[in-house]
């Protein structure tokens, strides 16, 4: 019987930024309208989308190998996997996230002890209720199917625990943080017994390290020029890299290559600056991973 990977993709918000990091990891996912079976150019893997919300338990029942979820569900769901990886997506993709206690503006809520005999509303209920026991807080929380903002505006509840990255949304429907209740990355996850399958938990590791890499590369680009040898070390000193440059000779024995690794981000101000310290046939070039 041939082996396969029945692996677990987000659908929803975490749908788009997956996909484009499992395209620049070498794998190539087709998603057609409603279907929740994507295609995949890897025939030892079966994908499925399914919301991160509820990915953990399926990864826990064994329906799914493995999947990727946010840290947050996991726990909202008690949910017993193995957690293979963080994959913290850059750009602002999939970056760390927090839940919060959030009340309108005018508020009589100023602390999280004000939150006593209150009614929160949110989707994250029982990270909230081990929160606020933790704090010895007795306050109603109640399940949100979404648009807590609206409720908490209206009136509907005192307060609502909500995620947020940068906290804009709040702001904009006039609402203001009173506390964080928790911090979320997303994760790689397996199921327990999968995991002791030694193709499956190969297969997944090697998955893990195509996508770490690509992570990894998101925002750098290569960097090549030709230089003379006596201007090594005036170029070296302005080039950050994740290791030194690699240096190569070449036939001329005046001139040598080199090859670094920036930000993307400096290298508009680079270039010209490695121009005028001698760097020339500059050649600048994307990076789809980079693996350690």
């Amino acid at each position: 019987m041939k082996n396969v990977l029945k692996l677990g993709l987000p659908k929803g918000s975490l749908q788009e930024a997956t996909i484009k990091i499992f395209s620049m990891a070498g794998f190539n996912i087709s998603v057609s309208g409603r279907s929740y079976f994507p295609s995949i150019d890897d025939d030892e893997i079966e994908p499925v989308l399914i919301r991160a919300q509820e990915m953990s338990k399926y990864v826990e029942e064994g329906v799914l190998d493995c999947g990727i979820t946010g840290e947050d569900w996991i726990q909202e769901n008690n949910s017993s996997v193995i957690r293979i990886s963080d994959l913290v997506y850059a750009k602002k993709s999939l970056k760390p996230i927090r839940w919060v206690v959030a009340v309108r503006e005018d508020s009589s809520i100023k602390n999280i002890k004000d939150l006593k005999g209150k009614r929160i509303a949110t989707e994250l209920v029982n990270v909230t209720k081990r929160f606020l026991k933790k704090n010895n807080i007795k306050a109603e929380v109640e399940f949100s199917w979404g648009a807590t903002e609206a409720k908490v505006k209206s009136g509907l509840v005192d307060a609502i625990v909500e995620l947020t990255e940068t906290g804009a949304s709040l702001k904009a429907n006039n609402l203001r943080e009173i506390c964080c209740v928790c911090e979320s990355t997303t994760k790689f996850i397996a199921n327990k017994d999968s995991y002791k399958n030694s193709w499956k938990k190969r297969k997944m590791h090697e998955i893990v390290l195509l996508l770490k890499g690509a992570i990894e590369a998101q925002g750098k680009v290569g960097l090549k020029m030709n230089l003379r040898r006596k201007d090594i070390n005036k170029i070296v000193k302005i080039l950050p890299s994740l290791r030194n440059p690699t240096i190569s000779y070449l036939v001329d024995s005046q001139w040598c290559a080199l090859e670094v690794i920036v930000d993307e981000k400096i290298v508009k101000k680079l270039i010209p600056t490695l121009k005028s310290l001698g760097a020339e046939g500059i050649v600048e070039y994307p990076l789809n991973k980079i693996v350690y």
